[in-house]
């Protein structure tokens, strides 16, 4: 950072985010990013941001996306769950960046369910 003009660009940016996170609270959909110190390391951030621009470049409404601490599945993290009214909870698994976009797209646009990032897949192996 070089000067106070480029923080305040930071944090406008920053708060537009957490405005995305915040400001639907009676979203249909909620997705959580699991942001335990397992989570994060394995790289939850760039996903949780992931998921959070591609909602907000896309202006999908209705949809939330939120953090949590720990899932309590360490070794597939990170961890995103889709929490969609009326229907079960979906847990995906090992995301990053790439897959989270899929997610936004096959998921949460279209309505469907993409098999083989879930922890449904893993289980079944």
């Amino acid at each position: 950072m070089k000067s106070l003009d480029e923080l305040k660009a930071i944090r406008e940016k920053m708060q537009s985010q957490i405005d995305l996170r915040s400001e639907n609270e009676h979203a249909s959909t909620r997705i959580v990013v699991g942001m335990a110190t397992c989570g994060i390391a394995a790289g939850a951030r760039t996903v949780l941001k992931a998921l959070s621009d591609s909602i907000h470049e896309k202006k999908i409404e209705n949809v939330i996306v939120t953090q949590t601490g720990c899932i309590g599945l360490c070794q597939y993290e990170p961890i995103v769950e889709v929490i969609e009214a009326g229907k079960d909870k979906v847990t995906y698994i090992n995301m990053d960046e790439k897959k989270a976009q899929e997610i936004i797209e096959q998921h949460i646009i279209r309505g469907q369910i993409v098999n083989e990032y879930t922890i449904n897949s893993k289980m079944s192996e």
